[in-house]
C-alpha cells in the first residue's frame, strides 16, 4: 500500500512538473498580467487556470468520453484558442504605453477586472488542445489503477502545477519593480509578441492539418 502511494506521488510530480514548466501560452500570460498589473492580477490568472485543470480531471475520471469527444473537435477547438491568443497578444503589443516607474506598491484594481483575468486563465488553459491531450493521456495511463491511486496522483499533481504557478507569479512581480520604465514595457510588449506569435503558429499548425 506504502509502495503504491509513493509511486502515485512520485507519477504526479512528474506530470505537474511536465505541465508545469511546458512552455506555453499559460506561461507568457502569467507573466503579461503579472507585469501589467501586480502579483494580484497574475494570481487572479493561474487560479483560473487551476480551476480549468482541475474540471478536466474531474471529467476525465468521471466520464474520459466527454474528453474524447473534444478531441474529435480538436481543430476548432485549436482555431479559437489561437483566435483568443492573436487578440490577447496583439492588444498587448499594439497597446500605446509610457514609461512608468512600477510602483512598489499594490495596484488597486476592481473586483470586475479580477473577474476577467480569472476568466482569461481559465478560457486560455480550457481551450489549449495539448492541455485536452495531457489530461487524457494521464487519466488513459492510470486507468487500472483504484480511485485512491488516481486521487493521490492527480492530488499531487494539481498542487504541484498550481505551487509552481504561484512562484512565476512573484518572480514576475519581484523582476517588476526592479525594472527601469522603458524596460518594463519591453518586458510586457516581449511577452504579450510572444502569446500572439504562438497563437499564429497554432493557427497555421490546424490550417495545415497538423493541429490535434
Amino acid at each position: 500500500m506504502q509502495s503504491e502511494v509513493l509511486d502515485a506521488v512520485i507519477k504526479g510530480v512528474l506530470v505537474g512538473l511536465f505541465m508545469a514548466i511546458s512552455v506555453g501560452p499559460t506561461l507568457f500570460a502569467v507573466i503579461k498580467y503579472s507585469m501589467d498589473n501586480s502579483y494580484k492580477a497574475g494570481l487572479a490568472f493561474v487560479l483560473g487556470v487551476s480551476v480549468s485543470d482541475s474540471l478536466y480531471v474531474i471529467i476525465a475520471n468521471v466520464a474520459a468520453s466527454w474528453l474524447v469527444v473534444l478531441g474529435k473537435y480538436g481543430n476548432y477547438i485549436a482555431y479559437v484558442g489561437a483566435v483568443i491568443l492573436l487578440i490577447v497578444g496583439l492588444a498587448g503589443v499594439l497597446r500605446k504605453a509610457k514609461p512608468k516607474r512600477p510602483s512598489k506598491e499594490a495596484v488597486t484594481i476592481s473586483g470586475a477586472h479580477y473577474v476577467k483575468i480569472w476568466a482569461s486563465g481559465f478560457i486560455i488553459n480550457t481551450i489549449n488542445p495539448g492541455v485536452i491531450i495531457s489530461w487524457l493521456a494521464a487519466v488513459t495511463a492510470t486507468a487500472n489503477k483504484d480511485g485512491t491511486y488516481r486521487f493521490i496522483l492527480f492530488g499531487t499533481c494539481l498542487v504541484l502545477i498550481l505551487s509552481i504557478d504561484f512562484l512565476k507569479v512573484f518572480l514576475a512581480e519581484k523582476i517588476r519593480v526592479l525594472l527601469t520604465p522603458r524596460r518594463l514595457i519591453y518586458v510586457q510588449k516581449g511577452a504579450s509578441l510572444i502569446i500572439a506569435i504562438l497563437g499564429a503558429m497554432l493557427l497555421l499548425k490546424t490550417f495545415m492539418g497538423q493541429g490535434t
